[in-house]
């Protein structure tokens, strides 16, 4: 038989292709099912920071126009001259402040730049602003927007100018605009946790402040390498000068003079997409534990199969080599009862010539009172007793060893049992055994079996119970067989009881195992319960055991009642 460590290399091989074969188009499938699910959440991301700058840049952009509009109203509305009574100023600047109170102040200028007239908390009429890009500006263009910038009041603040030509003269509407109010609109959105909104002009100059760092009229370092687009930009990564890394997108306001900048940082972005590579990365563990626990209970199954295939095949050319021998042991049993029925048939023919002789020498010699001569007859008696006993051994032996093909007939084994028991009879005595029959008068149990097959495994049952007797009660007499047949449901029922040392509770599942015996080497084989078991069962029966260690064990044969 081949050793554990022939298996090894196998199972290692099974193993490996059972890995391997699997595993490949596993990783194949995760790897790019990963691959496309980020790039579908990385597009999802993207396209989200992209829709919030074009929808707040459009924010921004009507804010912007609609303060524009409300100074062309207000122009459209008065005379140059009527805007120079301050009350009447003063109630035009609440009104625009109740449509939206981004407004600071209110101006007037004439065509030479002179601030003519003045609401806000600051004294800047009478000053020229001739001079002043703005002014400029908003005389060329018709209106104006401008930067966030210092001016005579020193504070930062971006102004909304129109102008008007009455008569062949421009006059100019100026507002201020509250920075912390536009700020607030421009700050107004909100993505994830480190999501930010700003506002630069074209020089990189902060025109709101940032949340993460940046004050007004401030220069943004990292300006140079935000993406240029006309309308928006796609999302690139960038790291900034504090080594933050972000995901940043823009887009043009005020006719290109300002840009919208919108960035979040990446792991705050990609925070989903990261939770789902934990989650690939959890699911693929544990698909690969699973996938080796189920590759190695599989490769120990298989393997374990062709151990126990290997282990039948040894174990059937052992019964091979065994049934070759017990063939022989048949043949030559054969060939030993033919022998011993020659001299038997001489010994019978001069028994019976001795016999004749015997009443003619009685007469002759007057030998009827002859003490010697009765025993000589007595002798002549009890020895064709003995040859007619060995006749029916022999013609046992010859019966039981004779080959012929397995056929099925109808037995009675009222009448078929007895006869094996004699076979055994004689054994059971020399050994002190006592065998009893326990089978009902003048009741049939007929059976379907072949009788060869039948006898063989009855005298196994007898003499199994025979040695198990001897080994616990020794010749004393105190040991017992008991042969009975009886009906069971549909069946014939025999049994074969004794009260010897039983078999232990461990040994239950192996007695019907080829090879298996407790017997000490040289008194078994191990095949004899084997070779029954299959001989039953080839007749449509089974055979029950019930024993119990020093409690005597019973087999049951139970074979379909014959029709």
């Amino acid at each position: 038989m081949k050793s554990s460590d022939h298996y090894q290399p196998m199972k290692f091989k099974i193993l490996a292709s059972m890995l391997l074969v699997p595993f490949f188009p596993f990783l194949l499938a995760t790897v790019v099912g990963f691959y496309y699910f980020s790039e579908y959440a990385r597009n999802i991301t993207e396209t989200k920071l992209q829709r919030i700058v074009n929808d707040h840049g459009h924010i921004i952009e009507t804010f912007l126009a609609s303060r524009r509009a409300d100074l062309a109203f207000v122009a459209d509305s008065y005379q140059f001259e009527d805007l120079f009574d301050e009350n009447k100023l003063e109630r035009i600047f609440v009104n625009l402040n109740k449509k939206s109170d981004a407004f600071v102040d209110l101006g007037v200028f004439d065509h030479t730049g002179l601030h003519v007239a003045y609401h806000g908390p600051y004294r800047l009429a009478g000053k020229m602003y001739d001079k002043t890009q703005w002014f400029r500006e908003v005389i060329q263009k018709g209106y104006y927007i401008s930067d966030i910038y210092l001016g005579f009041r020193n504070v930062p603040h971006f102004v909304v100018a129109i102008a008007k030509t009455e008569m062949g003269k421009t006059w100019v509407l100026r507002a201020t605009i509250d920075t912390q109010a536009f700020t607030d609109v421009v700050e107004e959105i909100r993505v994830g946790k480190t999501g930010e909104a700003y506002i630069i002009n074209e020089q990189g100059v902060f025109q709101t402040s940032r949340r993460s760092g940046g004050d007004l009229l401030e220069k943004d370092p990292d300006a140079p390498r935000y993406p240029v687009a006309s309308v928006g930009s796609r999302p690139v990564r960038l790291e900034d000068s504090l080594g933050n890394d972000y995901i940043v997108v823009t887009s043009w306001l005020k006719d290109h003079q300002w840009r919208l900048v919108v960035r979040q940082a990446r792991s705050d972005a990609y925070q989903e997409l990261r939770r789902a590579r934990l989650l690939v990365i959890i699911i693929s563990f544990l698909g690969g534990i699973l996938l080796l626990a189920t590759a190695l209970y599989m490769s120990g199954r298989i393997v374990n199969r062709i151990k126990k295939v290997d282990q039948e095949k040894v174990s059937l050319d052992q019964q091979l080599v065994m049934a070759g021998r017990l063939a022989e042991i048949g043949e030559m049993s054969s060939g030993f009862a033919h022998e011993i029925n020659n001299p038997l048939q001489i010994i019978r023919a001069e028994t019976s010539l001795i016999e004749m002789i015997l009443p003619d020498l009685e007469k002759r010699c007057n030998l009827g009172e002859n003490e010697d001569f009765k025993d000589i007859g007595d002798s002549v008696r009890q020895i064709q007793l003995q040859v007619e006993r060995c006749a029916d051994i022999t013609a046992a032996i010859l019966k039981f060893a004779r080959k012929k093909a397995a056929s099925a007939e109808k037995t009675d084994l009222a009448a078929f049992v007895p006869q094996v028991c004699r076979m055994v009879s004689k054994k059971a005595e020399v050994e002190g055994v006592v065998l009893a029959l326990d089978i009902p008068e003048d009741v049939a149990f007929p059976v379907n079996a072949d009788q060869s097959q039948f006898q063989q495994v009855l005298l196994n049952l007898i003499n199994n119970a025979m040695y198990a007797v001897t080994s616990l009660h020794g010749c004393s007499g105190k040991g017992t067989v008991t042969v009975s047949v009886s009906h069971r449901d549909n069946r014939v029922a025999v049994a074969v009881s004794d009260n010897g040392i039983g078999i232990a509770e461990e040994n239950m599942d192996k007695i019907f195992t080829p090879f298996f015996s407790t017997k000490p080497v040289g008194h078994g084989t191990g095949l004899g319960l084997s070779i029954c078991y299959g001989i039953i069962n080839k007749m449509g029966g089974t055979i029950e055991v019930k024993s119990g260690a020093d409690r005597g064990t019973t087999f049951t044969v139970l074979l379909p009642l014959a029709a």
